[in-house]
């Protein structure tokens, strides 16, 4: 598809992250005086302005990660962005260079052992979980997950420290095209809990949405063979689900919930300009472009088709966010960047054409990514 249209639209009317990313991603012609000027503009947003007052001494960003907003009647965060991976996520996606003091003095902080004791020790909770941080690392259920992969997306996850996490995160892929159904790994409890999901143990290796981001945010796992696993895995995981399929993960003797690849381990879908079917709907379908399988995923050629049709005519994706289905995962809800929506590159949806920017952003980066892919 010829993106001239959309390009066009985006350089006049988008904001400094989607001028600066598309600048520098896509159409690779920022000079280094223009760089520093937009980067400049983006240290000025609210959300990053914001997110420098909880930058303690010892460079870690807010407290915990993926954690509780108010404990036992105490509120914990002031606002979604005193947790450490929605810090992670706003300066991932508004792509603040790695050696940014701010980012490069945060990863230190992850990979600080007493620092990390220390920020996972303000409620009990924490402290078993950072205790227990590398249990459950091949099942989706673990601290060193979430630790890793923040890293990974703020540019550090091809480094030695995150390496190993690829490997765990290629056989969690790897391991599904040994399944015809998750029967043959999930286990029933025989409890009378009300929530009473199948459960698979906590070594059990199944892929979670953090092993699919580790990837998608690191190149040294990246040769042929390994691309096209990942391309076999994702289609056979589309083939062998059907429908919501919730799943726990049992640690000793009590049972949490992974963070699935698709919600509730639902098969995933194309994008279609009709449906939002969950709020992280755009991000799943980005991070599988971004590992270089191009139109070798079905749900990526379907993605492609949809998206073509939905821009033909002016360049710009809009989306029927008029249809009664379609206002609960609505992207005009997003605010924060917390693990549970899609990506919002702009300040103010309020000003003319925002939100129109920020979804053919997305489709320009999605169509770029198909376009040069690895295979």
């Amino acid at each position: 598809m010829n993106l001239s249209k959309s390009i066009d639209f985006l350089l006049e009317n988008a904001g400094p992250v989607i001028q600066y990313r598309l600048r520098k991603e896509i159409l690779n012609n920022l000079k280094k005086t223009e760089e520093e000027n937009l980067l400049e503009q983006i240290y000025q947003t609210p959300k990053f302005k914001l997110l420098q007052t909880y930058v303690k001494p010892n460079g870690y960003i807010g407290s915990g990660m993926h954690s509780w907003d108010n404990w036992r009647g105490v509120i914990l965060h002031e606002t979604p962005l005193q947790d450490g991976e929605t810090v992670a996520r706003l300066l991932s996606y508004y792509s603040i260079p790695k050696t940014h003091p701010i980012v490069a003095d945060f990863v230190a902080a992850m990979r600080n052992e007493d620092t990390l004791k220390k920020e996972f020790s303000y409620i009990p909770p924490e402290i078993w979980r950072y205790e227990n941080r590398f249990r459950g690392i091949s099942s989706g259920c673990s601290l060193m997950v979430l630790l890793y992969t923040m890293q990974a997306m703020l540019g550090y996850g091809d480094d030695a420290y995150v390496k190993e996490f690829q490997e765990v995160s290629l056989e969690a892929f790897k391991s599904i095209l040994q399944l015809s159904s998750l029967s043959e790994i999930t286990k029933m409890r025989e409890s009378k809990a009300k929530y009473k999901y199948p459960y698979i143990e906590e070594n059990t290796s199944f892929p979670c949405q953090y092993h699919l981001e580790t990837l998608a945010y690191t190149s040294t796992w990246k040769t042929p063979e390994n691309i096209q696993l990942m391309s076999n895995a994702l289609n056979h995981y589309n083939t062998i689900l059907h429908g919501e399929n919730p799943i726990h993960v049992k640690i000793d003797s009590k049972y949490y919930v992974p963070f699935p690849l698709n919600m509730a381990n639902s098969p995933i879908r194309p994008f279609r300009e009709d449906v939002i079917d969950s709020i992280t709907y755009r991000r799943l379908l980005t991070e599988i472009a971004m590992l270089g399988v191009g139109k070798n995923v079905g749900v990526i050629r379907e993605s492609i088709d949809n998206m073509e049709e939905a821009m033909s005519k002016d360049g710009i994706l809009n989306m029927r966010l008029d249809l009664a289905h379609n206002k609960r995962y609505s992207p005009k809800k997003i605010e924060y960047s917390t693990p549970y929506v899609d990506v919002r590159l702009e300040v103010d949806y309020k000003c003319k054409y925002a939100f129109e920017c920020d979804l053919t952003f997305w489709a320009v980066q999605f169509l770029f990514l198909c376009d040069n892919n690895v295979l």
